[in-house]
């Protein structure tokens, strides 16, 4: 039996969400063991001059405890 846990962490990119969900995952996937999922909860971005300067995403990642 395996006994599952789920921490949120938020990311960052300054060229798009989907840069910011990998940057994330390869980060929590430096410190826990077993990433197994994970799962976006918010997006929002960072405006300065009319322009998109960050995109952040939060994130519900799930790992395995050993």
């Amino acid at each position: 039996m395996s006994i599952a846990k789920v921490t949120e962490i938020k990311a960052a990119s300054s060229v798009s969400f989907d840069d910011a969900i990998k940057k994330g995952i390869a980060r929590a996937n430096e410190t826990l063991d077993e990433v197994k999922g994970a799962w976006v909860a918010g997006q929002d971005v960072t405006v300065e001059g009319g322009q998109i300067t960050e995109y952040r995403v939060l994130m519900k990642v799930t790992f395995i405890l050993k």
